[in-house]
């Protein structure tokens, strides 16, 4: 992806999420100069990746396979922070989808928050770290209403719903409506070990770096900061 894209997403993304009225932390409006001057108390926002995350999975057309996320706190196995515990925003455009994939380690429940506009979720449970049991029915629970699906079976979630991804349940998702503001609150979230795809994909994009970064994504932070 073009960084002039990624920087063009973003910008839209900050003035949704102000109509919205959802607020992001300080550091999401740090620019690259900005952290450069930041010291090592804040080794934890970039030793757990808080922060802008973007992906086209490696298709090349993000509006139509993509994902925008921020992670707002997220703690690690390997560090002593002690939180066993992570939340995210995603914002999902209208007729993108984000393919199937599971986790094994990580327990997610994903939330509705928008005013108008449904989410699609599709969920099948895995046979492997590829496949899809495509005849064993799957258990779901939204907001604590507890049922079981045939395998590939689409649920909606409305305005202020949820639903709890258990371990090994592959599942997609996107809406056909308007742009959508979801919550993940979940276990703590390792994107580099811990997302398993049906095809060949890439969790993060190849930047062309066609212009400087708008907001550093959580793959920049090696390469912009040296003293965190």
């Amino acid at each position: 992806m073009k960084r002039s894209h990624i920087n063009s997403y973003i910008r839209e993304t900050e003035i949704f999420l102000e109509k919205m009225q959802f607020a992001l932390p300080p550091f999401s409006f740090w620019t690259a100069e900005e952290w450069s001057n930041k010291g090592p108390e804040y080794k934890e926002i970039t030793n757990n990746q808080f922060g802008w995350d973007l992906t086209d999975f490696g298709r090349g057309d993000f509006e139509k396979c993509g994902l925008l996320l921020f992670t707002i706190r997220n703690g690690n196995v390997k560090k002593p922070y002690g939180k066993p515990y992570a939340e995210k925003i995603l914002i999902v455009r209208k007729n993108q989808i984000t393919p199937f994939h599971f986790h094994k380690s990580k327990m997610e429940d994903i939330i509705n928050r928008t005013s108008t506009g449904c989410l699609k979720v599709q969920l099948y449970h895995s046979l492997n770290d590829k496949e899809l049991d495509k005849y064993s029915n799957v258990p779901v629970s939204v907001d604590g209403r507890n049922f079981t699906v045939k395998a590939g079976a689409v649920i909606s979630l409305e305005k202020g719903e949820s639903i709890t991804l258990q371990q090994g349940i592959f599942h997609q998702f996107w809406t056909e409506d308007e742009m959508l503001l979801l919550g993940e609150v979940s276990m703590v979230n390792d994107d580099h070990r811990d997302n398993f795809f049906c095809e060949n994909i890439d969790r993060f994009p190849v930047i062309e770096e066609d212009e400087k970064p708008y907001r550093l994504l959580i793959g920049d932070y090696r390469k912009y900061l040296k003293n965190i």
